[in-house]
């Protein structure tokens, strides 16, 4: 009989041995603290990318009034294709031009307390993509004199943006190992490894506005001179690094 149980108490007894080893290497770095036992330094750094745009952006409006909603349509079609057609005829790429918005609705008077319907009104939006920033000046003067009753904001923006957004983040983290090295000299203690680098997601402003919207009337007179000065990029990183 007691030979019976022998090979059920060798099994029990390595079960027992394996419970008391203690746990592989990876586990016991998983169960570790994420924070470095060495001295550590942190550090923020920025970087500035300053490039010319290359790329503008032209919000062209059509808007028209009418008693019903199908003769405000019919009105705006009619004004949206002749500004579309001198787009067209000033040798613009077929994919340069796209619709961003649309859309009748009604308009109302207040009078006494009472809503009384006015009109429909008809708005139609495009956005013109132009590559070469000379033009867009003609560009704009062109569709005002097609019949656009508005023109939005001019913007300007890079077209290999992310190129620049790496310059800069490159930039940031020399700052930030500048500033580092500096601490660490001055304190006496080289440095060791660097331990983490954060971006920290510094605000990168989008395609730049230089003029504000404006509704052509008869006697307006549209300042087509455009001046597109310099983008900036910025970016920002934290950056912990371990002393000897």
């Amino acid at each position: 009989m007691k030979c019976r149980f022998l090979p059920l108490l060798t099994m029990l007894a390595g079960v027992l041995l394996l419970a008391g080893r203690p746990a592989p290497a990876s586990a016991q770095s998983a169960a570790q603290s994420a924070e470095p036992s060495s001295p550590a330094i942190t550090t923020t750094g920025e970087g500035l990318v300053r490039r010319a745009p290359d790329r503008a952006l032209v919000d062209i409006s059509v808007e028209a009034r009418a008693r019903s909603p199908r003769d405000a349509q019919a009105q705006n079609a009619e004004v949206m294709s002749t500004v579309q057609q001198k787009l067209r005829a000033a040798n613009l790429p077929k994919d340069a031009v796209r619709t961003t918005g649309y859309g009748v609705e009604p308009e109302f008077d207040f009078t006494n307390g009472r809503r009384t319907l006015r009109d429909y009104v008809a708005r139609n939006a495009i956005e013109v993509r132009l590559d070469d920033l000379n033009r867009v000046g003609e560009i704009v003067d062109l569709a005002t004199t097609a019949g656009a009753t508005s023109i939005g904001d001019v913007r300007f923006e890079l077209r290999d943006r992310q190129a620049a957004e790496r310059e800069a983040l490159a930039n940031a983290v020399a700052d930030a190992r500048a500033k580092a090295e500096t601490v660490a000299g001055a304190a006496g203690r080289p440095i060791l490894t660097i331990w983490r680098i954060v971006e920290e997601g510094a605000p990168t402003p989008g395609p730049r506005p230089m003029m504000e919207r404006m509704t052509i009337g008869p006697a307006s007179v549209m300042p087509t001179p455009i001046s597109a000065g310099d983008i900036e990029i910025r970016a920002r990183v934290t950056l912990m690094a371990l002393l000897k």
